[in-house]
């Protein structure tokens, strides 16, 4: 029976890929590295950095480690004025209140693990700052999906073993990660056809708090 469960931010609980896409646009752009919506598929539950150097395969010219930085920090820059400016509670996903509510009032732990280091950000904008028991982001890790690592901490910031936490995300990334932490998985979003994962939905508002409770 599962104890608790651990939420992937981006495309699970929220949606803020179409101003990820912007972000990373505004930066290929002005660097005049084609940049389109396919390449933007392969950044799903990729770390930003790990994110620049798909986007960089395109480039035509090598950058150092300080330009890298310096490309990243435009694109997370241009990103977070998005967040100002266009994301709240409005974009919290179908279904999302309805399972973290069932989940609270069954007594399972619910947690945020998010390669993201905006998490805080976003969590306080679509209001969502105190739902959590825990939150484990990218500003606590050192190594992002497919590593387990974020995953791992955030059970053991909620004091359970891995082995009773279900992890729910919407990236292949993230659910290799869950594997390999020990955790089962249910896959929402673009991770739906992911044969790994314990239980399949399009979104959280297709599966029930007790079909998640037993896998």
């Amino acid at each position: 029976m599962v104890k608790g469960v651990i939420f992937d931010l981006d495309g699970v609980i929220v949606s803020t890929d179409e101003l990820h896409y912007l972000g990373w646009k505004h930066m290929a752009d002005s660097e005049g590295i084609y940049f389109d919506r396919e390449i933007n598929e392969r950044l799903r539950g990729v770390s930003r950095m790990a994110s620049l150097d798909i986007i960089l395969e395109k480039a035509t010219k090598t950058y150092t480690d300080e330009q890298k930085v310096a490309l990243a920090t435009l694109k997370n820059d241009y990103y977070k004025q998005l967040l100002s400016t266009r994301l709240s509670s409005k974009d919290i996903l179908p279904g999302v209140m309805n399972v973290l509510d069932g989940l609270k009032a069954a007594g399972v732990k619910i947690a945020i693990g998010s390669s993201s280091k905006n998490t805080p950000t976003i969590l306080k904008q679509i209001g969502l700052d105190k739902k959590f028991d825990a939150v484990s982001d990218g500003n606590n890790i050192t190594n992002s999906k497919p590593d387990p690592e974020v995953f791992l901490k955030a059970a053991q910031f909620i004091g359970l073993d891995p082995k009773d936490c279900l992890v729910v995300e919407d990236a292949e990334a993230g659910i290799s990660a869950a594997k390999a932490g020990g955790m089962k998985a249910l896959a929402v979003g673009s991770a739906i056809t992911d044969k790994r994962a314990d239980l399949a939905a399009a979104d959280l508002s297709m599966v029930s708090v007790q079909q998640m409770i037993n896998l």
